[in-house]
């Protein structure tokens, strides 16, 4: 768990850095902060699992800060450290996990890292949003802009720094790399060739030659790509199972 520090104080923010490194893994410190506007800006550059905050402090407090963490996609869970246990209620409107009273104790501190590590309901809305895939690819083309629907596509080829896209509409060239719409659309396609990417819906069987070399045969489409025989055990278990 990546932990933030937040207390306008250092002798604080000291105290709860040499406690947590005794409680040792899963947690760890990644930053400080002064202010809960510094602490906003550190979650924001870096990935926070879960932010310590005092409530008193200057330029932004630590309640109006969590209000705005709460808000991040996924937001940190939140614990809020205080001397003053009137805060206690205030905290937990501002949808803490928890609230420690300074002085802090380890065995009180552990517990309250151990109860953070059950997602907070924000956490748990953000985790239930359906993740927004690209459903176009866009390139130059004729002076202006196509885009290439990615249900259209029928397979991706590398050749030096362009990519030959081949669709039900015919061909173009983009200037993506392949390593890279892999990374995008990879759960769509199948890597039959190092230079080669194939819609997984497309697929439909293997055309063996009599070299030994084996194609794909492709759904409404006459393009037949070559199948590595690095890929190939893959491709046959892939055609067989679904997988």
């Amino acid at each position: 768990m990546r932990i933030l520090i937040v207390d306008d104080e250092a002798p604080a923010r000291e105290r709860l850095r040499a406690l947590i490194g005794e409680i040792g893994q899963p947690y760890s410190v990644v930053g400080e902060a002064e202010n809960g506007l510094h602490a906003i800006q550190l979650c924001q550059r870096m990935a926070v699992d879960l932010v310590l905050m005092d409530i008193r402090m200057p330029e932004m407090d630590g309640i109006e800060a969590a209000a705005r963490l709460s808000g991040m996609e996924p937001p940190p869970a939140v614990i809020f450290v205080t001397a003053y246990e009137e805060h206690a209620l205030e905290a937990f409107r501002g949808n803490a996990a928890d609230y420690l009273l300074k002085p802090i104790r380890r065995d009180r501190l552990e517990r309250s890292l151990q109860r953070a590590g059950v997602p907070t309901r924000a956490q748990l809305r953000a985790l239930q949003k359906p993740i927004q895939r690209p459903t176009h690819i866009s390139t130059s083309y004729r002076g202006g802009i196509k885009r290439i629907a990615v249900q259209d596509v029928v397979l991706l080829r590398a050749d030096q720094k362009y990519v030959t896209l081949i669709s039900s509409d015919g061909e173009v060239l983009l200037e993506e790399s392949l390593k890279s719409l892999e990374a995008r659309f990879g759960e769509l396609f199948l890597r039959i060739h190092r230079n080669t990417l194939v819609a997984r819906k497309r697929l439909i069987g293997l055309i063996k030659l009599a070299d030994g070399r084996c194609l794909a045969r492709l759904a409404e489409s006459d393009a037949q790509p070559e199948i590595s025989r690095r890929h190939l055990p893959r491709i046959r278990r892939w055609l067989r199972q679904g997988e």
